[in-house]
């Protein structure tokens, strides 16, 4: 078999060539063995992607804003919130840089050990009456660091999974890693349930929040030696490099492909613009407005994660019935739809509020579970490893990284029918990107 010289032969790139040797005796990587390690990875990053994003509503405010109003609190907490957003391209090209000097184990192994570093840190930060505005600066700065780290973390694992998919299967397969989402939402909210039941409010604004922290930590080590065994096998290195998946340059990137990087970004937005706004939006509004208790949102938004669960598998079959592209677009037009109800049943009382969530998980789960692959399909197979973990990382900043700030302060100023403006936006953002893309393949 053949195997990937990189610069630098001795160190942890030979390192990983031992642990290579040990697998060599393996049967191949199987798709279904690849759908594994898809699912357990994603489902890491996105609990630990919630359990920051639940602590901005709950935790933050209180323990490093006190000096803020509850609405302002939650607005910078927001901000913060972003930080690892704008990060993620920069740890993207970062670790490729450093796949390409070692490996691709080493490059894993880094950015999850920088992911939990940040992670474990945030648990152990101080409050504002403790440490003043010092710990913010430290909150930012673990913050972006956990962004870097989330972009470091991409492995290529999706694009083996699309282009080892059968031809009539390919929206099954693509769904596969977006199954992440929904699972690592509702465990994270289910842990911050138990918590806030269980606890004295005082004690969980002391050291109950914490606890997620670092069972984040844990979950990451565990994916990470389960995607490990993956990526340092001579079987998995085989099958990167039939597929021509290696880790390009950004300017590389930009000259060649820089038309699919943007299309991409943008061809599935409303997915992203609605992620936030079913998350962790509804969350912040909610208990800003004492509308429900906080256990009574919890609770329902668990129900639309797995009523998000279900519907992210059936957009496998329902993309390979009528093509991925079709299925964005159709989405694209409900999501536009439900932005026109949207003020009606944030501010329509429980039952309302809880149909918001719940249909828009729905929508989520079946426009989201096509939102990756369905343009970087178009990246020649060189520049499909880096292209599909960028046009990710665009997509979650453009759609998704200001979504609850954006959606949260112009609701507070004027009212929710700007909400359903900026879901709106994303919508239309999706159908023309879809079609620029479809008018150009006509031309090729």
């Amino acid at each position: 078999m053949t195997t990937i010289a990189h610069a630098g032969t001795g160190g942890s790139a030979g390192a990983e060539r031992d642990v290579r040797n040990l697998h060599a005796a393996h049967a191949a990587v199987a798709p279904g063995e690849i759908a594994v390690g898809v699912v357990i990875g994603r489902a890491s990053e996105y609990f630990d992607f919630f359990v920051y994003g639940i602590a901005s509503v709950l935790v933050f405010p209180a323990v490093f804003f006190p000096f803020l109003s509850p609405l302002d609190g939650t607005l910078l907490s927001f901000t913060i919130f972003s930080f690892a957003f704008i990060a993620r391209p920069f740890g993207t090209m970062l670790f490729m840089a450093i796949q390409r000097r070692w490996s691709r184990g080493t490059k894993l192994t880094g950015a999850l050990f920088l992911l939990g570093t940040a992670t474990v840190g945030i648990a152990f930060l101080p409050g504002y009456a403790t440490a003043g505005s010092k710990v913010i600066v430290i909150l930012s700065v673990l913050r972006f660091l956990q962004g870097i780290a989330f972009g470091g973390s991409w492995d290529g694992l999706p694009s083996l999974l699309a282009l080892n998919a059968p031809k009539n299967k390919r929206g099954w397969y693509a769904m596969i890693g977006q199954l992440g989402a929904p699972i690592g939402f509702f465990i994270a909210s289910a842990l911050f349930l138990y918590l806030w039941l269980q606890l004295s409010r005082e004690d969980f604004l002391g050291w109950g929040w914490r606890y997620p922290f670092f069972v984040a930590f844990a979950i990451n080590v565990v994916a990470l030696f389960a995607r490990l065994r993956l990526v340092v096998t001579e079987e998995y290195t085989q099958l990167l490099e039939e597929r021509q998946l290696e880790p390009i340059g950004f300017g590389e990137m930009v000259r060649s492909q820089g038309y699919n990087l943007f299309i991409g970004a943008f061809a599935a937005l409303a997915s992203y613009a609605l992620f936030h706004l079913v998350t962790i939006f509804p969350l912040s509004w909610i208990a800003l407005h004492s509308a429900q208790s906080i256990p009574a949102v919890l609770t329902v938004q668990m129900i639309g994660a797995v009523v998000g669960i279900i519907a992210t598998v059936a957009s496998g079959r329902i993309a390979d019935r009528i093509g991925r592209r079709n299925t964005l677009g159709t989405l694209a037009i409900l999501i536009g739809l439900f932005a026109l109800i949207t003020p009606w049943l944030l501010d329509g009382g429980r039952i309302a509020q809880d149909a918001f969530i719940i249909v828009g998980f729905a929508l989520l789960g079946l426009s989201y579970g096509q939102a990756a692959g369905t343009v970087t399909a178009n990246f020649a197979r060189r520049f499909r490893y880096t292209g599909a973990a960028l046009t990710s990382d665009f997509a979650w900043l453009i759609g998704a990284a200001f979504a609850p700030l954006v959606a949260l302060s112009l609701s507070s100023r004027f009212g929710l029918a700007a909400v359903s403006v900026y879901l709106l936006s994303g919508a239309a953002c999706t159908l023309l990107a879809l079609r620029i893309n479809r008018a150009i393949e006509a031309q090729n």
